[in-house]
């Protein structure tokens, strides 16, 4: 009864219902397969952010991109107008366009664009892609409004939105926080760029992928019918 009366209101704004067990697994998947690509950097090709910060984070966008995609089309808006291969497209095209989003926004606030610099920017501004505008783009498709609402005004509305909105935020606040040391006079090798601010990012991303579970499940609880 609770699961209709959720999938009801889904049916409104034409989002899919997603259950607690659904969302768990979305994001622990999610989750694993950064530890997985973090792992095989190490392991396979005896790198990691520090020694070749390029290559350690393609591997993590190669790596992360399918998983994303496939999980969350899954979940897409519409399903009656838009087919599982349709949002899995959606996906692979914001993976270009919010890798050029997010490399106009670290350029425009000092990122440097030397040629030294660039296979790391590039593939930085990937792997934030993978974290931000792809999911959004696979279940919400090109709608403004609810872009603008979920990452403008920060209100996602429903379960799925919460896996995708706080995750987003989390990825930008952490990779934002990780870039202070970066002008600091430690003289540390980490504080070259994008190392600290990957780290940043990735932590502030994996942060807020647990946040995202318990505000999926108090939003599920509170569709639940009340009991007389």
């Amino acid at each position: 009864m609770a699961k209709a009366t959720a999938t009801k209101d889904s049916a409104i704004d034409g989002s899919p219902f997603i259950s607690a067990s659904e969302a768990l697994i979305v994001q622990l998947l999610c989750g694993c397969s950064l530890a997985f690509s973090l792992w095989v950097a190490n392991s396979v090709y005896s790198i990691h952010l520090l020694t070749d910060p390029s290559n350690t984070l393609l591997l993590i966008w190669i790596i992360e991109l399918p998983i994303v995609i496939l999980l969350y089309s899954r979940y897409r808006r519409n399903r009656k107008r838009c087919t599982y291969l349709r949002a899995v497209g959606r996906g692979l095209l914001a993976l270009p366009a919010g890798a050029a989003i997010n490399f106009l926004g670290a350029v425009a606030l000092g990122a440097p664009v030397t040629i030294q610099y660039l296979p790391k920017t590039v593939n930085w501004s990937l792997m934030m892609s993978v974290f931000t505008t792809v999911p959004a783009s696979c279940v919400l498709g090109s709608s403004w409004a609810d872009w603008r609402r979920i990452f403008a005004q920060t209100k996602p509305n429903g379960s799925i939105e919460y896996l995708i909105c706080l995750p987003a935020h989390g990825a930008v606040i952490g990779g934002w926080f990780g870039a202070w040391p970066m002008p600091l006079d430690w003289e540390r090798p980490w504080q070259e760029w994008p190392i600290c601010v990957s780290y940043g990012a990735i932590t502030g991303y994996l942060v807020a992928m647990v946040a995202s579970l318990g505000f999926a499940l108090a939003h599920n609880r509170s569709c639940l019918p009340k009991r007389d």
